[in-house]
């Protein structure tokens, strides 16, 4: 009973896993905001290319 009690009390790991659910709630966020944005980002991305395609490159020597 005694080695229970000690277990219950001993916080070592404690920190541990306050950094895993934070690091699991960063990760989060970022593929929400990732999945969020990336379709705009894509459609965007598209318009430039669309645009640079358009242009001609002049040299001059």
């Amino acid at each position: 009973m005694k080695l229970f009690n000690a277990f219950l009390k001993d916080e070592s790991g404690a920190v541990t896993v306050d950094w895993v659910v934070l690091t699991a709630a960063i990760v989060g966020l970022g593929i929400a905001v990732m999945s969020s944005v990336g379709a705009g980002t894509t459609a965007y991305a598209d318009k430039i290319s669309s645009h640079l395609a358009k242009r001609s490159v002049t040299t001059t020597y």
